[in-house]
């Protein structure tokens, strides 16, 4: 009796540990995409490489998924092994806390802040346009879209993503109405405004002029800290042209072409991990003719998302998984620019 028992906890053992031992598998039904399956089943953002190598012949090359067909679930790890794994990761664990930005939504406002890797960088963060200025303009099914709504929903999953790492983020163009959205289609209004609270003017040159005011104020407020730019644009162009992701630096900052360098290599590694059958044609240049690389202080990226009018572009930004994923490639980069500091 006394062995059997004993047979009894040591199996129990061995499967609290294991966790989940087999995988689950759910059909894709109108609407969903990787992140929201995900969410949907309580299973981290980090096992989407896991689940797109579990399923790679039944995703489309956009990264969509197929009405019908059947998905399987990556396992997830214990606890244990799981806290292991971020060990090597993370350079200080702190106790989990949780907390609120209004600005990124109802739906994602709340977030844990598990480790305070970034505890001592210092982001700034800017959509491009905003305000009387939303960049450039289509029509997607008969319905406008513009630069600033895809731009700035990249940019506050960025911001969260950076946040939950302990890291102190200013997000310098901002909306308190819009959020981090799920919907393909952005609705198009004209009330964000500038760090702090002001007013976003009509001409171009007062436009930059501002946001390039608000960030060297704060890059002075906080000198002496690991400081860094990143601005985001979608770009337009000729609606044949397919464009990849692509980066720009100053000439002079070899900071911003380091952390330029650090999330194109996160690019180009999982463009090759994710679409192997495809070169990925991204490129860092430098590009001192632009205002905000000009005239900003703290070392920058400058990061054109894709052509707005291209539809292969359209969808990298229409679907709400993609912009997440572009979220987390750019965060993964800033993270291997951060760690590789000097």
């Amino acid at each position: 009796m006394l062995k059997h028992l004993l047979y009894f906890f040591t199996l129990c053992t061995i499967t609290v540990a294991l966790g989940q031992t087999t995988n689950q598998s759910v059909v894709a039904q109108k609407g969903d995409g990787i992140f929201s399956l995900l969410r949907a089943h309580d299973i981290p953002y980090r096992y989407i490489d896991s689940f797109i190598q579990l399923n790679k012949e039944k995703i489309t090359s956009g990264n969509q998924l197929i009405i019908g067909k059947s998905y399987v679930l990556p396992i997830i790890k214990s606890d244990s092994v799981t806290a292991s794994i971020n060990r090597k990761i993370d350079s200080t664990s702190i106790k989990p806390e949780i907390k609120t930005e209004l600005l990124f939504g109802e739906d994602y406002k709340n977030f844990t802040v598990k480790n305070d890797t970034l505890k001592n960088a210092v982001y700034y963060l800017i959509a491009g346009h905003g305000g009387p200025d939303p960049g450039a303009v289509t029509t997607y099914n008969s319905k406008l879209i513009t630069e600033d709504e895809y731009a700035y929903d990249v940019t506050l999953r960025l911001a969260r993503k950076l946040m939950a790492k302990g890291a102190t983020v200013y997000i310098i163009i901002k909306d308190k109405n819009d959020g981090i959205r799920d919907q393909r289609i952005l609705e198009v209004d004209y009330d964000e405004v500038c760090y702090p609270k002001k007013e976003i003017p009509r001409s171009q040159k007062l436009r930059l002029q501002q946001r390039t005011k608000a960030v060297n104020k704060l890059y002075l407020k906080h000198k002496g800290a690991y400081q860094r730019l990143i601005v985001t644009h979608v770009d337009s162009r000729s609606v044949g042209k397919n464009i990849d992701v692509f980066f720009y630096h100053h000439k002079n900052s070899k900071n911003g072409k380091r952390l330029a360098d650090h999330v194109h290599t996160t690019f180009k590694e999982k463009y090759a991990k994710h679409q192997p059958n495809r070169i990925y044609s991204g490129t860092v240049t430098s590009r001192s003719g632009l205002y905000l690389v000009k005239n900003t202080l703290p070392p920058m990226v400058y990061i054109e998302l894709g052509n707005i009018r291209n539809s292969k572009d359209q969808k990298r930004i229409l679907n709400y998984d993609n912009r997440e994923a572009l979220a987390n490639w750019i965060h993964l980069g800033l993270l291997a620019d951060y760690s590789g500091r000097k």
